[in-house]
């Protein structure tokens, strides 16, 4: 699983819970699941997800870091469940297993992938004037693994996001994968390698996989 936001976080503790073997890769693991709200008291996390299992365990005004730290050692402490910080920079199928080429050197094998990177792939997050590298305040964009994914064949669409309830309002724009290139949760031109959507805004969440959540409702979106 690349990517430990909201999606990949849910996701791979679903599957975990199920009997399969998780690597949850994330770049930064401080950032694990981060919901950057000021608090939990207005989320509306479904009863059975993993972020309504910790939501459920915490003060309504528990603040945002303090449920992520509650929500990584939750997914620690689940058996299946394996969390590794590197950068995954690009991916090569071979018809039994998918490797994974990191920014760090060491490559990652898997028998499947999911690519839950969210608005991450070559990602610029503009504040007034400036503009950075990155899909979120203080996160690293993936630049390569946008760039190996296009070498591939894997047609990339601009898109953009506004975070306008932030303490800093800002916007992102992006790459992602659209609905031509995936059969479901399948990428068309891979075998054994998957993408989730982004979590945003909404009012009727997916049924599968459900990771949706956020102050009010939110649902996964291609």
């Amino acid at each position: 699983m690349v990517g430990a936001g909201l999606g990949g976080c849910e996701l791979a503790w679903r599957l975990a819970g199920a009997g399969q073997d998780v690597l949850l890769v994330s770049q930064a693991l401080d950032h694990l699941g981060n919901l950057y709200a000021p608090d939990v008291q207005d989320a509306a996390f479904p009863a059975d997800s993993l972020f309504g299992e910790v939501a459920a365990a915490l003060a309504p005004l528990t603040d945002g870091w303090a449920f992520h730290r509650a929500l990584k050692e939750r997914l620690e402490r689940q058996d299946g469940i394996h969390l590794l910080q590197s950068c995954v920079t690009g991916l090569e199928e071979d018809g039994q297993a998918v490797t994974l080429s990191t920014w760090e050197g060491p490559p990652l094998r898997a028998r499947r992938t999911v690519l839950a990177v969210g608005a991450f792939l070559k990602a610029r997050l503009l504040i007034g004037d400036t503009m950075e590298d990155a899909g979120r305040l203080s996160e690293v964009a993936y630049d390569f693994l946008a760039d190996d994914l296009a070498a591939q064949g894997v047609w990339l669409v601009p898109a953009e996001r506004s975070a306008l309830h932030e303490a800093q309002p800002y916007e992102v724009r992006f790459l992602t994968i659209p609905a031509g290139e995936r059969d479901g949760f399948q990428l068309r031109r891979f075998d054994a390698v998957y993408a989730l959507g982004q979590v945003v805004p909404g009012s009727t969440p997916p049924a599968t996989p459900r990771c949706w959540a956020t102050r009010r409702r939110w649902h996964r979106n291609f």
